[in-house]
């Protein structure tokens, strides 16, 4: 089969395209699974950081955790638990850049026939995520009518954040790139702080515009109640001063480099919390799989969520498809098409 593999760390170079992969079989299936043959596959940060070696994995590797497609082939307790041959469904488990992935049942999400697959497969890592990041991981600290700062809003998970945050009832104050004021400003933020851009960098520069100070300004000295970053070691500082008393400082991404350790009694002055959670421990069951991905196509069905696939690439170009990524040039979803 057709895959994108990666046979040691390193830069966009070492995400391979290899024509020939070796499919995987029905004999090792383990009673549970199923093959998906996929439409579309993902492509979100995480897989950088896989491909570079910030998060090591065992090599080779098919790249890749999320996808979208048919089911190819069920095992019989697949099948008892409802899934069939031909099913259109979207997943996240590891090895999605490939033309067959074998997904556990539970991992499944079923595909309403009214959504897209190119659209449910955008849904399935960066809105769970934003899910989480908003719903789940501040942890009851932010309420209602509350203030939170969205690092990057014009980029793809907090694209989603923003809008996730307006519904449950939030105050956002979001950040974005002057390039891309024209896409922030469609997600509904109270404030937006526009900086200068950092040029093939996917994040903006954090030291063109005082986000601190205007933070206080727009929020009347208190700070927000939650702070929501992907983009780590340009914003950490940021990130802590713009906090309120009892504000929880949730970091969840690298786009500018891996969060370096600080004392905890750097919290001390606002008696702020801080959580570096990630999606596996927020999706552990399947009961709450569902709960997540339900929200999400509810509130895509009745149009308060908007999903963008910015570009789509051959996965004969996977190289490029990181290479568009991390060069911060993504308005929205990116996705390999198989």
């Amino acid at each position: 089969m057709r895959a994108a593999v990666v046979h040691e760390p390193g830069g966009t170079g070492n995400l391979v395209f290899e024509s020939s992969y070796e499919t995987p079989s029905i004999e090792s299936l383990v009673d549970g699974e199923v093959i998906v043959k996929n439409k579309f596959a993902g492509i979100n940060f995480i897989d950088t950081y896989h491909r570079s070696g910030l998060y090591p994995r065992e090599y080779p590797f098919i790249g890749g955790q999320e996808g979208g497609g048919e089911i190819a082939y069920v095992t019989p307790l697949a099948q008892s638990l409802g899934h069939t041959v031909g099913d259109r469904v979207a997943y996240s488990v590891f090895g999605s850049y490939a033309e067959f992935t074998k997904v556990p049942a539970a991992k499944l999400l079923p595909v309403p026939p009214s959504v897209g697959l190119d659209v449910a497969t955008a849904c399935v890592v960066q809105s769970n995520t934003a899910h989480y990041l908003i719903k789940s991981a501040p942890a009851g600290l932010v309420q209602k009518g509350e203030w939170m700062l969205i690092h990057g809003v014009a980029g793809g998970t907090c694209q989603w954040a923003a809008q996730i945050a307006r519904i449950e009832g939030y105050k956002v104050i979001g950040t974005c790139p002057r390039g891309k004021v024209d896409i922030a400003s469609k997600l509904g933020c109270d404030e937006l702080i526009v900086l200068d851009e950092v040029e093939g960098q996917a994040y903006e520069d954090y030291s063109s515009v005082d986000v601190v100070k205007r933070v206080m300004e727009i929020t009347g000295g208190q700070g927000c109640k939650g702070v929501i970053d992907g983009i780590g070691k340009a914003t950490v500082d940021i990130s802590i001063d713009s906090l309120a008393r009892r504000g929880i400082f949730v970091s969840f991404g690298n786009a500018s480099g891996a969060v370096p350790p600080f004392p905890v009694l750097r919290l001390i002055g606002k008696s702020a919390y801080v959580t570096r959670p990630k999606l596996l421990d927020y999706t552990a069951t399947r009961e709450e799989l569902l709960m997540r991905s339900s929200d999400v196509m509810g509130w895509i069905a009745d149009g308060r969520l908007n999903v963008g696939v910015d570009r789509t690439f051959p996965i004969e170009e996977a190289s490029s498809g990181h290479e568009y990524l991390e060069s911060g040039a993504s308005t929205g979803k990116v996705l390999y098409k198989l």
